[in-house]
């Protein structure tokens, strides 16, 4: 009798653990599912600048007009998640002195990473900047 007690035992031990193996293999075998989108804010149209940006530092975004060309950039510097500080020409870290162009590029470390670009979508008389 006992050892049909820890036969048993046995089993439902190897059991828990394949399950346990199989959730884990799933989770790499599996694609992700489309991950939603997170809005960080909305713009009007009107507000935009022809050439130059718009800097929201509580949202920690820029969008920046050169031309014709229109993209928002994240100001988390790319070394250690310092709010980056916009100037006319470039964009700096005031922990670590990273540097980087306008369009996101590092031009001085420690950051080696570029920024990230935000996506954007056109709503009509608005943008929404989306993450």
């Amino acid at each position: 009798m006992e050892e049909s007690g820890r036969a048993r035992r046995g089993f439902l031990k190897g059991l828990v653990l394949a399950g346990a193996a199989g959730l884990l293999l799933w989770k790499y075998l599996v694609p992700a599912g489309e991950t939603t989108k997170k809005t960080l804010l909305t713009v009007n149209k009107s507000e935009l600048p022809a050439r130059g940006a718009l800097v929201f530092r509580e949202s920690r975004v820029a969008i920046i007009s050169e031309g014709e060309e229109l993209y928002a950039l994240s100001l988390v510097c790319s070394h250690l998640g310092c709010t980056v500080n916009v100037t006319a020409k470039q964009l700096v870290c005031p922990c670590h002195g990273s540097v980087f162009n306008r369009q996101g590029e590092p031009l001085k470390g420690p950051a080696v990473d570029p920024l990230r670009r935000l996506q954007i979508e056109d709503r009509g008389d608005a943008l929404v900047v989306m993450a």
